[in-house]
């Protein structure tokens, strides 16, 4: 996030054919999001990916807000892939689960989530990394969803 408004190593991303994780600046505008991301496009690379992980606001419960409208905005302001991090969004692992549904429901395309098998022994950020368990409650979570709304 801290490199989104780099626009020499955006263009230089733009040179590369692998795909790009553009996450938002947690002080950027969802247009400012989207300039960044033309920058690579016009540079060459198509294959960007959106990742929503929180903006900044006066909550101080939560490392950021989690901009669930971004989701939609974004579906309607571009054909990019937007997916969402939970864990930096909140900073808090108790609240990765309700987030990812919530993320899922708005429409993402999918999660960056971070995992461990033993959260509390990571080598940073132990206190927004899930483990696996939870993970698979995330993922059958996902499912059910996806499968109410019949989307595959």
């Amino acid at each position: 996030t801290r490199n989104m408004s780099n626009y020499r190593l955006l263009f230089n991303l733009g040179k590369v054919k692998n795909p790009i994780i553009l996450k938002r600046g947690f002080s950027s505008t969802i247009e400012e999001w989207l300039l960044a991301a033309e920058h690579i496009i016009e540079a060459g690379n198509p294959n960007v990916i959106l990742c929503e992980r929180g903006i900044r606001t006066y909550e101080t419960y939560t490392r950021y807000t989690l901009d669930i409208s971004a989701i939609p905005a974004i579906k309607e302001l571009s054909n990019l892939p937007i997916i969402v991090d939970p864990s930096h969004s909140s900073g808090r692992r108790e609240m990765i689960k309700s987030l990812s549904w919530a993320a899922i429901a708005a429409g993402a395309d999918g999660l960056l989530i971070e995992t461990h098998f033993s959260p509390d022994n990571t080598v940073c950020d132990s206190k927004q990394t899930i483990d696996m368990e939870i993970l698979k409650d995330i993922i059958e979570g996902n499912e059910k969803l996806l499968d109410l709304w019949n989307i595959k």
